[in-house]
Parts: C-alpha cells; sequence; structure tokens
C-alpha cells in the first residue's frame, strides 16, 4: 500500500429517509439494516481498509456520534476522528480534514467517501480506487467516480461527460465533465440514459490535497479562510476549541455546489462495479433478498399470509407480527414508532417533514 494515500470517510448524515430506523440519535450509518452483522460505517471502513493503509481513514462526523464510532471502530486513532460541532454539509466537512491532514502530510492523495454505500465487485473497486488515487497524485485534477446508470432513477446526481476530452488509465476510462445535474425528474433522467453522455454520481471524490486545497482556496474562499486559520493548532489541544468557533462562523454548503460545479479540473473516472447510495427503502428492498412473494422480512417472529412486495420489519426479536392480506406496504415496528404506510420514498419523506414541523411529537425523529 502507498503510504501517501488517505481516506476520508464523510458520516455526519441523519439518514432520515430511513426513519423509523434511522433517528438523529442513532443515523443508518451507525445501523446493520442489511441484517449481515457488520454497519454501513464498519463496511466502509473495511473497504477502504483494503486499499489504504488503515491508519491513514479519517472519520469526519458530528459530536454527538463520537462515542458510536469510537464502539464500532475502536482501532481508529482518536486524532482521525473529526468531530463537527454543527452540521454544515459536505464542504466544511472536506475542508476540514483536508487542511488538518495537509499538516501531517501535505503529499497526501485522497479518496473522500461517504458511510452508506454498497458495492458489489470488490476486486473491481479496489482497482478502480487504487488506479484513481495513483492517477490523482501526478495531477492537479479533481476526480469523481461515474456509475454507469441502469435506469433512469430520480434519487441520484448525474455526470455528464465531454466525449471530446478523455485519458485511458489502465483499464480505465477518464472523462473531463461537462456538467452536473442534481437528482432531475423522471422525464429529463429518461433523456439522461438515452444519450449515453450521463452518469451516476457516486459522491465518491479522488484528489491530492495541494489539488483540492487549491480549488477550494479559489472557489470557496468564505470557508478556506476560516480552516486555514488553524494550522497552529490542528493536532494539539487547542483544535476543538478552534473548531467550535470556526464552524459557528461557516457556512451550509456541498463540495459538489461549491467546487465540483465551478471548477475546470472536474473529470470523472468511469467504473465497472455495482454500487448503490441506499438511501431510500425503496433502494435497500431492491437489494435485499426476498421471499417469492417479494416480501422483505426482517426481525420478529413473522406471521405472513398473502403479503406481496413489502417490507416488515421489527426490531423485537421475541415480538409476533401477524400480517395478511397487503401489498406494496412498509410495515416498521419500533420500540416506540410504528409505521404502516405504502411503500414508496415519498411516504417516509412526507412523515419525517410533518414531525419536523410539530414540537409535540418531534423526539421520534
Amino acid at each position: 500500500m502507498n503510504h501517501n494515500h488517505y481516506c476520508i470517510i464523510m458520516a455526519g448524515g441523519i439518514g432520515s429517509r430511513f426513519w423509523p430506523v434511522s433517528r438523529q440519535a442513532r443515523p443508518k450509518q451507525f445501523i446493520d439494516i442489511l441484517g449481515i452483522g457488520r454497519t454501513f460505517l464498519q463496511m466502509t471502513f473495511d473497504r477502504y481498509a483494503a486499499i489504504v493503509p488503515p491508519e491513514n481513514i479519517l472519520i469526519v462526523t458530528a459530536e454527538r456520534y463520537a462515542d458510536l464510532v469510537h464502539e464500532q471502530l475502536p482501532q481508529v486513532p482518536e486524532e482521525n476522528i473529526l468531530l463537527e460541532p454543527y452540521k454544515r454539509n459536505t464542504a466544511p466537512c472536506v475542508a476540514y480534514a483536508t487542511y488538518k491532514l495537509y499538516k501531517k502530510n501535505p503529499d497526501a492523495t485522497v479518496v473522500v467517501a461517504p458511510s452508506d454505500h454498497l458495492i458489489i465487485g470488490e476486486e473491481s473497486f479496489r482497482d478502480t480506487i487504487v488506479t484513481a488515487l495513483e492517477t490523482a497524485s501526478e495531477s492537479d485534477r479533481l476526480f469523481t467516480i461515474g456509475i454507469d446508470p441502469t435506469r433512469p432513477e430520480t434519487n441520484y446526481g448525474y455526470i455528464q461527460i465531454n466525449k471530446a476530452v478523455s485519458k485511458q488509465v489502465g483499464r480505465h476510462q477518464s472523462y473531463q465533465v461537462k456538467t452536473f445535474t442534481e437528482k432531475p425528474n423522471a422525464d429529463l433522467a429518461k433523456v439522461f440514459l438515452d444519450t449515453g453522455e450521463f452518469f451516476w454520481n457516486s459522491g465518491m471524490f479522488i484528489w491530492s490535497l495541494k489539488a483540492i486545497k487549491a480549488e477550494m482556496e479559489r472557489c470557496l474562499p468564505e470557508v478556506t479562510t476560516l480552516f486555514r486559520g488553524g494550522e497552529e493548532v490542528y493536532y494539539t489541544p487547542a483544535e476543538k476549541e478552534f473548531i467550535q468557533r470556526v464552524y459557528g462562523d461557516c457556512p451550509a454548503i456541498s463540495i459538489d455546489y461549491g467546487v465540483m460545479e465551478k471548477t475546470q479540473k472536474a473529470w470523472v473516472f468511469l467504473s465497472d462495479f455495482e454500487w448503490s447510495d441506499l438511501g431510500t427503502w425503496e433502494s435497500v428492498y431492491e437489494r435485499v433478498n426476498k421471499g417469492p412473494d417479494g416480501t422483505v422480512l426482517h426481525g420478529g417472529v413473522p406471521m405472513v399470509d398473502d403479503v406481496r412486495n413489502s417490507i416488515v420489519m421489527c426490531d423485537e426479536p421475541k415480538k409476533l407480527v401477524v400480517v395478511r392480506g397487503v401489498e406494496d406496504l412498509m410495515v416498521i415496528d419500533m420500540a416506540d414508532v410504528l409505521l404502516v404506510c405504502h411503500r414508496d420514498d415519498k411516504t417516509v419523506k412526507d412523515v419525517v417533514t410533518d414531525l419536523t414541523m410539530k414540537d409535540k411529537i418531534d423526539r421520534y425523529l
């Protein structure tokens, strides 16, 4: 392994689209939603520990999740867990990790990754990321990983490639990025598929610290000016107080909007591994094993009859769960919440919105 290669795992989201299993107190990245004995965060760590030295993996998360990270990844050194006092989206997250790591190793090349992806085809994935890391270490380009779309998905962002500007690296094709588009409607997503120029935006980024630092300082001075002031305090006891102050002044902005959509140095590596961001119940439904009737059963003592294309989940292993004569339904039974609704992502989103607006019951979020 190359000791100048690092990984930054972003693990601060609350996963509201997985409510009521994912809550603010314990979001989805800390949950074994797939029922395989490893949480999303643990699977992500394992995946990148096969690519970069494990001691080179940094976790950026919210202060309130520090104990969960220590519990699930006890092998990660304290200095590698970066705690955000406030939610400020992904650009401050990347800036914090970039400036802190730059003090330690300015020659580092990093892969930045969300903590809730499902990857199928681990060998191809490793080859793609390693090739991208090696390529990024020798250039000032900012790479993202593009996924070949299999359907007109409206829950993903899209990357349009510039077919006239490309480079072959080993078995991998890379292209200059022409445009980024966030979550198109169904008609536009179908147009994207038909053109052959659009790929799903995986949310994974690969770049050298020098390259991303320079582009952030050009595109996002309102963010980088704040974090650049911590050169003397990173890796010292004064870091926590400094970060508390910086996040209080920092605007909330994504790295996609703040940098990738503005820079002329955005490139995309095309991949051939199978990928899902597992951002919704529907995406999990598509991936997990189902019975012959298309129903997912997880937890409890299920007693189902004439139930089709549904999700039945219970967090109490000894609880009898009886469901009969329904289809396209979600039954999620938690200790303090019972959700019964049609199996679609919009329903859960609407429920979470309603809870947020009702002070007396937002404790269930």
